[in-house]
C-alpha cells in the first residue's frame, strides 16, 4: 500500500551545511593553430575533416543528475519499534494481545538546487496475535514524524493499517509504502543531513516503557501461554 506524505510546512530553515558541488561538463581538447611554414591546418579540408573526427565539439553526456548532498538520516524510534499488547499490564504470554515490529527500513531521496527534499519508505512490519487477540484482524496505527535533526519535530502525520492473519496463522509480514515526503529548504548549501526522518507505532507510555526496558516475546510466546511463563529476551 502506498501512502502519501504531505509535508507542507510554513517553517523555513536556513542552516547551511556542506556546499553543492557543481557539475562542470567535460568535453575533448581542441586543437589550436600553428604559425609558420605548415599554415593552419584548418585551411585543409582533408585535415580539417580529421581534425573534427578526432576531437570534434561532441561533448561526453553529462552523468545522471546525483542529490545535491546526503539524503535525511531514516530510521525506525527505538521506543516504539515493537507494539505489544499486554492484558492488565501483565507481563506474561497469556496475556498478549496484538503484537507487531518494525523489521525492515529502507528509503530513498531526490533534490537538486533549492529544491525541496523528496522522501520515499518501504517499511517492513511483522505481525502477531496472541491468546488475548479476539479477531483474525486488527487496524495498527504507526507515525511518521520529519525532524531538524536532534532537535524539535516539524511535522508529523499517522497511518492505519488494516491486516487480516492468514487462516491458522498467528503472524504475518506486511510491507507498506510512504511517499510524498517533502523537506523545503531556505538555500541549495541546506542538505539532507540537517533532518531526520523517524517511524513508529502509536504506542502507550506503558509500551514504550516496555521496549525502553529491552523486553520482548520470543514468536513462540503463544504457543508456550498453555506451559509456562513468557519467553522474553
Amino acid at each position: 500500500m502506498r501512502r502519501p506524505l504531505l509535508c507542507a510546512l510554513a517553517l523555513v530553515l536556513a542552516w547551511t551545511s556542506l556546499p553543492t558541488p557543481h557539475a562542470h561538463a567535460q568535453g575533448g581538447p581542441r586543437g589550436g593553430g600553428q604559425q609558420g611554414g605548415g599554415g593552419d591546418p584548418d585551411d585543409d579540408p582533408a585535415a580539417k575533416k580529421k581534425k573534427e573526427d578526432e576531437w570534434g565539439d561532441r561533448q561526453a553526456p553529462l552523468p545522471a543528475l546525483r542529490n545535491a548532498g546526503p539524503c535525511p538520516y531514516v530510521k525506525v524510534l527505538y521506543d516504539a519499534a515493537r507494539y505489544v499488547e499486554l492484558k492488565d499490564n501483565r507481563e506474561a504470554a497469556a496475556a498478549v494481545g496484538y503484537t507487531g515490529e518494525i523489521q525492515g527500513l529502507t528509503s530513498s531521496c531526490q533534490y537538486k538546487s533549492d529544491d525541496p527534499i523528496k522522501v520515499e519508505m518501504e517499511v517492513l512490519f511483522a505481525l502477531g496475535k496472541g491468546p488475548q487477540a479476539t479477531a483474525s484482524s486488527k487496524t495498527y496505527r504507526y507515525w511518521v514524524a520529519v525532524t531538524d535533526r536532534n532537535q524539535e519535530i516539524i511535522a508529523k502525520e499517522y497511518f492505519n493499517l488494516p491486516v487480516s492473519f492468514p487462516a491458522g496463522q498467528d503472524r504475518t509480514l506486511v510491507t507498506d509504502k510512504v511517499y510524498g515526503i517533502s523537506i523545503p529548504r531556505a538555500k541549495a548549501t541546506v542538505s539532507g543531513s540537517n533532518f531526520e526522518v523517524l517511524i513508529g507505532f502509536d504506542v502507550t507510555p506503558e509500551m514504550v516503557a516496555f521496549n525502553r526496558d529491552g523486553k520482548r516475546f520470543r514468536p513462540n510466546a503463544v504457543a508456550t501461554a498453555s506451559t509456562g511463563p513468557a519467553a522474553k529476551q
